[in-house]
């Protein structure tokens, strides 16, 4: 006999002992092996099918269940087919954890069901002789309906702490433009650079053009506002270019005289008589 086997030996139909591991005798016609119980960890799986949890929700359980027989005399006196009932045990404990678990509960806290599941198959397997070492609950199935609503569910909640944050941003973005305005209302100099710099930035590329209300420039202090095109500048330059290559004389370039107009002042009187008309 194998060292994981225990023989039940029985002496005219009562129990007269437990043989082995090895070799062992009994006495013919009197003696009689009548089970063999192997001592090693049994792993079974079992299952619950359309089993309603405590929130009315139909779900599928797979599960596995770790035991092994420490008391070879009760598994085979006190019940009959000691594996089948550890199993029927293991099903009928799983569907009254479900019934009284909501689906919740049964996704995010499988420890919880885990460690309830061994402690009522323990006890349910305790008279038999069977110790149960272990409780590992595999898939749980939800309807294909109830998965779609759960997606959405969990998108929504996705979108709700996006705006959360969103608004906590814009919080704090208000919170730093009061702080800045009271930084700017004690130092006039302070406004006065960071207007010259947002200037800067908008007119540094090329042919950029900024109109900006002379009341503003004059309460930043920067005086009116004047015009410059660049385009007469590069016609003057292309001119003299062309003349020198024509063999004139080449022309002194001079830069075209741009008027300061204020925006706030009125419109220049006309050059001559009628040319206002």
């Amino acid at each position: 006999m194998a060292q994981w086997q225990r023989a039940i030996v029985l002496r005219l139909g009562r129990f007269a002992g437990i043989k082995g591991p090895g070799l062992f005798f009994i006495t013919p016609l009197v003696e009689n092996v009548s089970s063999v119980i192997d001592l090693r960890t049994i792993t079974s799986t079992f299952k619950a099918e359309q089993t309603i949890t405590a929130d009315t929700v139909p779900v599928d359980v797979d599960a596995v269940l770790f035991w092994r027989v420490i008391d070879p005399e009760k598994a085979a006196l006190e019940v009959a087919a000691y594996d089948q009932a550890v199993g029927w045990a293991a099903q009928t404990a799983l569907r009254d954890v479900i019934g009284r678990s909501t689906l919740a509960d049964i996704l995010s806290g499988r420890e919880k069901i885990d460690a309830v599941l061994k402690t009522i198959i323990d006890a349910r397997t305790e008279p038999w002789g069977v110790r149960v070492e272990s409780v590992e609950i595999r898939d749980v199935v939800i309807p294909g309906p109830l998965q779609d609503a759960m997606s959405r569910q969990a998108q929504a909640e996705r979108e709700r702490q996006a705006r959360i944050i969103l608004g906590e941003s814009e919080t704090q973005i208000a919170s730093k433009f009061m702080e800045a305005a009271r930084m700017y209302e004690t130092s006039p100099t302070a406004l006065h650079l960071r207007a010259m710099n947002m200037l800067y930035e908008g007119m540094k590329d090329k042919g950029s053009l900024i109109i900006v209300p002379s009341s503003a420039l004059e309460t930043m202090n920067l005086g009116v506002m004047n015009f410059a095109s660049m385009k007469t500048q590069a016609d003057a330059s292309s001119a003299a270019t062309a003349a020198h290559g024509a063999g004139m004389a080449p022309l002194q370039a001079t830069p075209p005289v741009v008027p300061s107009i204020a925006l706030d002042d009125p419109a220049p009187p006309p050059a001559f008589p009628g040319a206002g008309l």
